[in-house]
């Protein structure tokens, strides 16, 4: 774990005289960014000694509530534990009124104690330097689809998408439709613009399908931390951006019953110390590596399926002919299946990885990943063959749909036990059965609707 040099801070402090305030965030399990609000004049101070944040903020359900189980809270006295700046994290957030900064931090691996083992970024730090230590260096790409939404609900208080330009309240899907991205074209323009001040690597902007969906693509990275890194910061950031514009960018995974999903597509692939590619082949299907990786991928999938789908709305997306994969599957240039090997030159060779809902956690997700593929090549497992046509019709195992099972799987999992750090599945694990059993035990519309006359 490399932390940032007391430079860095202060190149910032004089480059940026008009900043007073600095936003200071950690990553918990549920990838939600929970920290401080600092003043400049304590800026200085983190990099040099470190910032304590409680124990207790690793802890926490998605609705922010301790979960005493995780070990992280009464237990350990709510303690203190020191977090450190990542380097290249501190940078503008353009989309506030009065100017200010952002800084990232992770756990101390020991100063950080007895929190450090709850944090995502390090179980993604574990799952790199397994490969690398094998001579495999993980080149990864982070793709979010999300709703731009009115902070207004309709007329029955439900999510509604925004309305664009042309006063219009868009309600046909218009998948790739330049119109459509014409109309939020204000939004887009500053959202490209403050990625440009983080540096981060956007690029293609394309409508979805549904409307008010977009995507926007990042550059893949040889350094699949940094690559990840960007993925979560750049989350930040278009809910920033959303928020400036009077709107709310929505990543859950299936936030409308009769509309399209919004997924976190990972591409990844497998590079030598120079960078070359170690899947690049002739053949569209890839070498015997790329192959094992998917096989890898595939026999993890279901210990991993709660990494990939953590909450109960996640399971609302696996429908059939919805481009949600709903089996063990791989082909080549499809979009129906799991795991998709896209087309193109034989160096750019990869593996898109097609399960996970925009409401995972990106560190823990590729943190999955990339071990199923250690795991595939170590074993030399084979995916079977590759799926030509409709992979919706020719599945051969398909997914269990439902969060019960996914917990339970991934609890009973000796291979994720090992791949994702024992203390870390403990803390997981903990947050995942407290919010299931508020989730489940919470009586709400949909149950006065179906049973409240007729049961």
């Amino acid at each position: 774990m490399q932390f940032a040099d007391p430079q860095e801070a202060r190149d910032f402090l004089d480059r940026h005289p008009e900043v007073r305030s600095i936003e200071l965030m950690l990553f918990d399990a549920n990838g939600i960014p929970r920290g401080k609000l600092l003043h400049r004049d304590e800026l200085l101070a983190i990099y040099e000694n470190g910032r304590p944040l409680p124990s207790s903020i690793l802890s926490l359900t998605i609705q922010g509530k301790d979960v005493e189980e995780s070990g992280l809270v009464w237990e350990v006295a709510d303690a203190d534990c020191w977090t450190y700046p990542l380097p290249g994290s501190l940078t503008l957030q353009p989309w506030r009124a009065v100017p200010t900064g952002q800084l990232q931090v992770s756990m101390h691996p020991s100063q950080g104690l007895p929190a450090t083992p709850g944090d995502p970024r390090h179980v993604l730090v574990r799952a790199i330097d397994a490969l690398k230590a094998d001579g495999y260096h993980p080149v990864m790409a982070v793709e979010l689809e999300f709703y731009l939404l009115d902070k207004q609900r309709d007329a029955n208080g439900r999510p509604q998408p925004a309305v664009q330009m042309n006063g219009v309240r868009p309600q046909a899907p218009q998948v790739y439709g330049v119109y459509e991205l014409e109309q939020v074209q204000p939004f887009l323009d500053d959202l490209y613009a403050a990625c440009e001040v983080q540096g981060l690597p956007v690029r293609t902007a394309i409508s979805e399908y549904a409307p008010g969906q977009l995507e926007l693509t990042l550059e893949h990275r040889f350094d699949a931390l940094q690559a990840v890194d960007e993925g979560v910061r750049y989350k930040r950031l278009v809910k920033g951006v959303a928020n400036k514009h009077g709107l709310q960018a929505c990543f859950m995974a299936k936030p409308f019953s009769d509309l399209a999903g919004s997924g976190l597509h990972m591409h990844v692939s497998l590079a030598d110390a120079e960078g070359n590619n170690l899947m690049a082949s002739e053949d569209p299907q890839g070498t015997p590596l790329l192959r094992h990786a998917i096989g890898g991928m595939m026999a993890t999938l279901n210990d991993a399926l709660a990494i990939f789908c953590p909450n109960a709305n996640s399971f609302r997306r696996f429908q059939a002919n919805s481009y949600a994969p709903l089996a063990k599957s791989w082909g080549v240039n499809n979009r129906t299946v799991s795991f998709r090997v896209p087309g193109g030159p034989a160096g750019s060779r990869h593996v898109e990885h097609r399960i996970c809902g925009a409401d995972a956690n990106p560190y823990l997700a590729a943190a999955a990943i990339l071990a199923g593929i250690h795991k595939g090549i170590r074993e030399q497992i084979d995916p079977g063959a590759a799926i030509v046509g409709n992979g919706y019709e020719q599945a051969r195992e398909t997914l269990p749909t439902d969060w019960l099972t996914a917990l339970r799987n991934l609890e009973g999992s000796a291979w994720a036990r090992e791949a994702l750090g024992e203390d870390f599945l403990k803390v997981f694990l903990a947050i995942k059965w407290a919010e299931f059993r508020q989730f489940m035990g919470e009586v709400g519309e949909q149950d006065w609707r179906w049973y409240l006359n007729h049961a």
